[in-house]
């Protein structure tokens, strides 16, 4: 750990510039209302666009700027370097120009690492268009190993890294890529670093696409496959210097593979010309003979294992690399309930090709799949779920289809009939399922167990009575319009004043009713919840009177010398049960009495 008096500030934000006039006050105040002890040094790589004086001009006003000027060299890796050299603080953020942060970025990200000892911090990354990571921002993780997780999957250096553990092990960027020395650099750091933590709960890094085009990764040849394929031998090389054989580095493999490699033979294979062509293809041949293990292999999608059986074969990589690039188009055109089992039909074509069809439910949580035959005419389909048999959890809609080898997935909603409106919840099993359309994208999705969508239930009160000193209270649940007692869990009296929680048995006496008895409570007034388990987290409901009637009178006790008063009422408003319990001691009582008969 760290000793916090070695260093000035807590982080160094280090930003490389070149020609990103329109973008720096953006970025700039992004990075000064950072709540961190900071420094932020720029590098400008020799701009023409009067980006180095706006740059001076906040340098005067901002001490915490700092401003480095250097001769134009074209690589991102050379300004980094120069700033990373200058850096002061604990940590080292990097930020490009053109992106900005969330105001409170560093503020989590730095207790994040105060609190675990990180070396790394990924912090979630937000895409302005432009495709941004998300497999590992699923949840905030204190410790995340490369194995484990998908943090490996983020190659970007938009990071908070331990300044120590990049001079120990001189971390630095390959000034002599122009792409791609952001991942030579990420891989290196990975390969060192002891606790990896992950930011996911906020919006910390926003990489934005350049609309004059003039960001590097946007200039013509900037992915030119065969220079990329080259150039990716140098992260790989580095991982396996630091990574023995072994299912560690099969899994780091398996990123560089699916991600960089094969990748090539997609739409840059059919961008290529004939010649390009069969030098891509030799290049990733190359590269397989060299790194692709049989631990690899098992794991590549169906695509990528066809593409790798047909490397010796051209027309049948731009076969693939076409169904790979064909628009799926698919529209939803009825959703509606048969008994217990969702009916939804449609429409899918793959452009210029034809296939198998299925739909294909992802359960998001616990990564599980379930294929949906359907019946199929021409381009349009029907399937049948029956929601019984899946687990609980979030399970979102897509349409497969099948050819070459390949599958295309595509979610499905979002293109829709109006009559393809959301039906109502269905309640079976003790189960409720709950079909929905994703907001803002309008995807189908089903909800079973009730975990996102809140369930349509109500619990209304028929009957009260008193057995003694105990209530015994009678009641009807309905969930999604059927009778939903199967899923009674308790009854829970809620304090108004302190949030006192009693909790009591509830049972069902039939297919919609359900019973509870209640004892004695404290002092105060107690709103009453019928707790339901339906599937998925359990909900509160709360306890609407029907009829005046249903309620009984108060009942009035003794203790010793004190009087207890219990009343139930319904709520003036919203008609809920509650329950005054009051209580008063003789004495009390003898002094209320004494004062109506002197006045």
């Amino acid at each position: 750990m760290d000793a916090l008096s070695d260093y000035p500030v807590d982080v160094s934000v280090l930003v490389p510039a070149y020609n990103c006039r329109a973008f720096l006050d953006r970025c700039l105040t992004s990075l000064l209302v950072q709540r961190v002890s900071k420094e932020i040094i720029v590098v400008d790589d020799g701009s023409t666009d009067e980006s180095l004086a706006l740059l001076e001009l906040y340098a005067r006003h901002h001490p915490a700027i700092r401003v480095i000027s250097q001769e134009h060299t074209g690589a991102p890796g050379s300004a980094r370097n120069r700033a990373l050299s200058r850096a002061r603080g604990r940590y080292v953020f990097f930020c490009d120009a053109d992106d900005y942060l969330g105001p409170f970025a560093l503020e989590k990200m730095l207790a994040m690492a105060d609190r675990n000892g990180s070396d790394i911090v990924l912090g979630k990354v937000v895409g302005h268009g432009r495709r941004a990571p998300a497999s590992m921002f699923r949840a905030n993780a204190d410790r995340v190993t490369l194995q484990g997780s998908t943090v490996y999957n983020n190659l970007n250096v938009f990071k908070l890294y331990r300044k120590s553990m990049l001079e120990r092990h001189r971390i630095r960027f390959d000034e002599s890529l122009r792409v791609g020395e952001d991942m030579d650099f990420a891989v290196h750091a990975y390969c060192h670093a002891d606790v990896i933590s992950v930011v996911a709960d906020y919006d910390c890094y926003h990489l934005m696409d350049r609309e004059d085009g003039t960001s590097v990764m946007q200039e013509p040849g900037s992915r030119e496959p065969i220079a990329w394929l080259r150039m990716v031998r140098i992260p790989i090389g580095r991982m396996a210097r630091h990574v023995p054989p072994g299912p560690l580095r099969d899994h780091l493999l398996l990123r560089h593979f699916t991600f960089d490699v094969l990748a090539q033979l997609g739409e840059p294979f059919l961008a290529a010309d004939e010649g390009d062509r069969e030098k891509i293809a030799v290049e990733v041949a190359d590269l397989c003979d060299e790194w692709l293990t049989d631990g690899v292999r098992a794991r590549l999608s169906a695509a990528d294992n066809a593409r790798l059986t047909s490397l010796t074969d051209p027309d049948r990589l731009v076969r693939l690399a076409r169904v790979q690039s064909a628009p799926l188009r698919r529209r939803l055109t009825a959703l509606e309930w048969a008994g217990d089992h969702l009916q939804i039909s449609g429409s899918v074509t793959l452009t210029g090709f034809e296939g198998a069809v299925g739909l294909l439910l992802k359960e998001r949580s616990q990564r599980a799949e379930r294929k949906i035959p359907v019946t199929r005419v021409a381009d349009l389909f029907s399937a049948s779920i029956d929601v019984g048999e899946l687990a609980t959890g979030i399970w979102d809609v897509f349409v497969a289809v099948e050819c070459e080898g390949i599958r295309r997935l595509g979610r499905l909603g979002a293109d829709r009939d109006r009559r393809a409106t959301r039906p109502v919840p269905r309640f079976t099993g003790g189960v409720v399922a709950l079909p929905y359309l994703t907001r803002p994208y309008g995807n189908l999705s089903l909800d079973v167990g009730g975990h996102v969508v809140r369930v349509p239930a109500s619990v209304r009160l028929t009957h009260t009575e008193w057995i003694e000193r105990r209530l015994r209270i009678e009641g009807q649940v309905m969930v999604g319009g059927r009778p939903g007692a199967a899923a009674v869990r308790r009854l829970v009296w809620r304090e108004r004043r302190t949030g006192r929680e009693r909790h009591e048995e509830a049972v069902s006496t039939g297919s919609r009713a359900f019973a509870a008895e209640t004892g004695p409570l404290g002092r105060g007034t107690w709103d009453a919840y019928l707790e339901l388990d339906m599937g998925g987290p359990t909900a509160r409901f709360p306890v609407k009177v029907g009829e005046p009637k249903s309620l009984e009178r108060p009942r009035t006790w003794w203790q010793g010398t004190t009087r207890w008063t219990t009343r139930p009422y319904a709520t003036a408003v919203s008609h809920r049960l509650s329950t005054s319990v009051r209580r008063a001691s003789f004495f009390t009582l003898a002094r209320r009495a004494f004062r109506r008969i002197r006045f």
